[in-house]
């Protein structure tokens, strides 16, 4: 049992190489309602935020070094793992938080940004979407990025 465990944490911090025939049925039933509890954008959705984000908080939910190795302009770096703990510093805790402020959650391909959209909705936030795309077809079609 305990190597199921470590072999599934292991597939989990893979940056979109884990695909859902890598993964129990369960996993993409979690995903699937994340998705179905939040706002959900595409890729060309998401391209006119990232040109006008008009106000939008813009979080990337991968790993540091998937962060490092490059990223979406805008997008400020909060990895998955702390989102309940990060998030309060990016919308002004303690004073003048803005429950309603659009927030926009990214990641490789969409399932991590689900994940973590759904967290932010639970915490109150009302104006929460997730980003599901892969950031290699972002790349692909020549938007923004910063290596």
């Amino acid at each position: 049992m305990n190597r199921m465990k470590l072999s599934l944490a292991a597939l989990l911090l893979l940056p979109a190489v884990a695909t859902a025939a890598h993964l129990p049925p369960v996993v993409g039933d979690i995903i699937r309602a994340a998705r179905d509890d939040v706002n959900v954008i595409d890729i060309e959705g998401f391209k006119k935020v990232v040109d006008n984000p008009a106000g939008a908080l813009i979080i990337d939910v991968r790993e540091e070094s998937e962060y490092a190795s490059g990223h979406i302009p805008g997008a400020v770096h909060l990895p998955r793992g702390v989102v309940e703990f990060g998030i309060w510093q990016l919308v002004g805790f303690p004073a003048n938080i803005d429950f309603e402020r659009p927030i926009y959650v990214q990641c490789v391909s969409g399932n991590r940004s689900s994940l973590a959209a759904k967290t932010i909705k639970d915490l109150g936030f009302t104006n929460v979407t997730a980003v599901v795309m892969h950031l290699a077809e972002w790349q692909k079609a020549g938007y923004p990025f910063r290596q």
